[in-house]
């Protein structure tokens, strides 16, 4: 089991192992009071910040019911419950989408449950830079098989924020490569159309990607939001002048709690390099500011720390935060009370308890995201008729399913050879015992033939189990074409492909059933059938 497995599996289950690193147990229906509190009293420029929602959301032509949610952060009794991710070409994973509808349906269960308004909002990581990222996407083939879907790389890419990479005329062929790999169905055509324009030429890969959440989720009053935004990035300004004035401040706590961690036997998220700043700039390219004795350095340049405290007062947005320093500006702009983070997220926020009290802001509740997998009727029905767990399937050699085919083999057969094998043995050991009264050296050329007779015997059985694969073909298709939904490649499902796929596969009504049947619960893996 993997670090971050078992860190996970601890934090559901033994909080209290974890739970110095941490701001509350989202189990406990205290700590959610004392969070929503924390929330709402915490200072922030509200009527700004919605300012640049709408006019986020505006220029995407956000549907109606995300308007008014974004509109409901002027009210001081607001929060925010918050998840985000980068802007993954057609949507990104399926995790993407559950990680979304999770958000949406807890602001729900807290406005139920607490009586506050709770909005749900989703942080566009738009400053991010890494293309390889964020430029494929994977589905299935109309044989299960996997393929890839990408858009190369533009001007850019790689080097400038998401945000300011525009899409370049490839991408029109990557929709028609999706268009060819899915399986035809009775939404293919308005899916792939949908796609088409949205993700056009020209437009932002961070803009499209927003523009297709809105689409799809607007309309649940998920509120989306693109953080390079130039005119969100003065709200940012005293974090990042906090982060200069105290230069190494924010990677020595990260490196503390990763240490701490360890102790604990788990593996530290992050790895920060102790002195330097959690800064980036933003110039021909996205470069990470750097101390080198008593100066600063972007690439090659040398600069003063007064220089660049300058021009963060005056041009905040040529500057973002790193990976340490992303929760700290979402949580200055948002009156966030719960982040619903992946796997290795949770990970890495358990590093920044020690951060947040450093910069003065409350730390909301980290809420794992429900991990799914989504299988057709056929293949949930396979799985109860066999008895068999979802994780069973993962291996990706034949090992579960020969033992599968054992099983169906009549008894007769198997208890032949078990009983075969069993008088073999005990015949064959007495003649052993035997022989070398007669002649001890042919000792060895008992056992050897023994050896041979077992073999001989095996050899039959592995020859009927392989009859018995014949005689079932159906079982064989069953197991590898559940395998092959459950386990692309051998990975877990929500991780491997994007949920266009299932969009492809089940339609838009997919979106509101997950909406309705998504399990907030965490301690399982669920499987759903649509």
């Amino acid at each position: 089991m993997s670090s971050a497995r078992r860190l996970n599996i601890d934090y559901v289950h033994r909080f209290e192992s974890l739970a110095r690193f941490f701001a509350g147990d989202p189990a406990s229906a205290e700590a959610w009071r004392q969070s929503i509190a924390r929330a709402q009293h915490h200072p922030r420029a509200r009527d700004e910040l919605v300012a640049v929602l709408l006019a986020q959301q505006a220029s995407r032509e956000t549907p109606a019911a995300a308007r008014e949610a974004a509109r409901a952060l002027t009210d001081p009794t607001s929060i925010a419950i918050v998840t985000g991710q980068q802007a993954g070409l057609f949507g990104g994973p399926l995790y993407t989408l559950i990680k979304a509808l999770a958000t949406v349906r807890l602001a729900e269960q807290v406005t139920r449950q607490h009586g506050v308004p709770a909005v749900p909002l989703f942080w566009i990581d738009a400053d991010d830079h890494d293309w390889d990222e964020v430029s494929d996407c994977q589905v299935l083939d109309r044989e299960l098989v996997p393929q890839r879907v990408a858009v190369p790389k533009p001007d850019g890419g790689g080097t400038l924020p998401v945000a300011s990479v525009a899409l370049p005329p490839a991408v029109s062929t990557a929709i028609e490569a999706l268009g060819l790999h899915l399986s035809p169905t009775d939404f293919t055509d308005a899916l792939l159309a949908d796609l088409a324009a949205i993700y056009r030429p020209g437009v932002g890969m961070a803009a499209a990607f927003g523009q297709w959440l809105d689409r799809l989720l607007g309309p649940h009053g998920l509120v989306v939001f693109d953080a390079a935004d130039p005119a969100a990035k003065p709200l940012a300004q005293g974090v990042f002048e906090r982060e200069l004035e105290t230069m190494g401040r924010t990677a020595d706590l990260a490196a503390r709690a990763g240490e701490a961690l360890e102790t604990l036997g788990y593996q530290a998220q992050v790895a920060p390099q102790r002195g330097q700043p959690a800064l980036f700039h933003v110039g021909h390219a996205r470069l990470p500011i750097r101390r080198r004795d008593d100066t600063l350095t972007i690439g090659e340049t040398i600069h003063s720390k007064a220089d660049l405290l300058n021009e963060i007062r005056n041009t905040p947005a040529r500057f973002s935060p790193n990976v340490l320093l992303r929760p700290i500006v979402q949580d200055t702009l948002f009156p966030t009370a719960a982040y619903v983070a992946g796997p290795s997220e949770l990970v890495y926020l358990g590093q920044l308890r020690d951060i947040y009290a450093h910069f003065d802001v409350p730390m909301p509740l980290i809420v794992p995201r429900p991990s799914v997998t989504i299988l057709d009727s056929a293949a949930t029905r396979f799985l109860a008729r066999h008895a068999l767990k979802l994780d069973e399937l993962r291996a990706r050699d034949e090992a579960r399913l020969n033992r599968l085919l054992e099983g169906q083999l009549p008894t007769a057969v198997e208890e032949g050879f078990v009983h075969a094998s069993a008088a073999l043995q005990d015949r064959l050991t007495e003649l052993i015992r035997a022989v070398p009264a007669i002649d001890p050296t042919l000792e060895g050329a008992a056992r050897t033939t023994l050896t041979k007779m077992d073999r001989e015997l095996q050899t039959l059985r592995a020859k009927v189990i392989q009859a018995a694969k014949r005689r079932d073909e159906t079982l064989r298709r069953q197991f590898t074409r559940t395998r092959a939904q459950a386990f692309p490649d051998g990975q877990l499902q929500e991780r491997a492909l994007g949920f266009v796929y299932f969009l492809n596969r089940y339609g838009p009504a997919l979106v509101d059933q997950l909406r309705t049947d998504l399990p907030l619960e965490t301690s399982h893996h669920w499987v759903l059938t649509p």
